[in-house]
């Protein structure tokens, strides 16, 4: 009975740059969940002469760039602005090793909080939060369009 050889997946987070712009806006695009932000956003972010206190992390699967996030910082505190991975790498884990490594990242630079909000309505990303220990700590009244909903504020403390 021959086996099968199962390929090993290799993953990589790694900082953004401007050479991932076309694709963090095709992930963005296809996903629903994800802010919109145009062109010129993703190019100022990525841009050398960026601001202090923003970042934007990729995850790579076997060489190809599947997700981001991107968050800034105000004082000791971060918030996460976008984040999206793409559909055919979801529910593998990549999300989690994302979000793990931005955690990581910001905890070594002294950072003890990070915010963020998302749609109430959005069941995958409340669980991958809930993964990390984020917790609900308020609530955005009809904060999104497209449909009209609330906004969850969730936050993670390090410990």
């Amino acid at each position: 009975m021959a086996e099968k050889a199962v390929r090993e997946k290799t993953v990589r987070v790694r900082r953004a740059e401007v050479a991932d712009l076309q694709r963090l806006v095709e992930i963005a695009s296809h996903s629903a969940t994800a802010a919109q932000w145009n062109q010129a956003e993703y190019l100022k972010l990525l841009s050398a002469d960026n601001q202090q206190g923003r970042i934007a992390l990729v995850v790579e699967q076997n060489g190809s760039t599947v997700g981001f996030i991107v968050a800034r910082q105000v004082e000791y505190e971060w918030e996460i602005e976008n984040i999206a991975v793409t559909g055919s790498a979801r529910r593998c884990g990549l999300g989690t090793r994302l979000l793990g490594e931005f955690l990581d990242l910001v905890r070594q630079r002294g950072s003890k909080t990070v915010f963020l909000e998302v749609r109430e309505s959005n069941l995958a990303a409340r669980a991958l939060y809930g993964k990390w220990a984020f917790l609900e700590v308020g609530r955005r009244k009809m904060y999104y369009q497209d449909p009209v909903e609330d906004a969850l504020v969730l936050k993670f403390n390090f410990p």
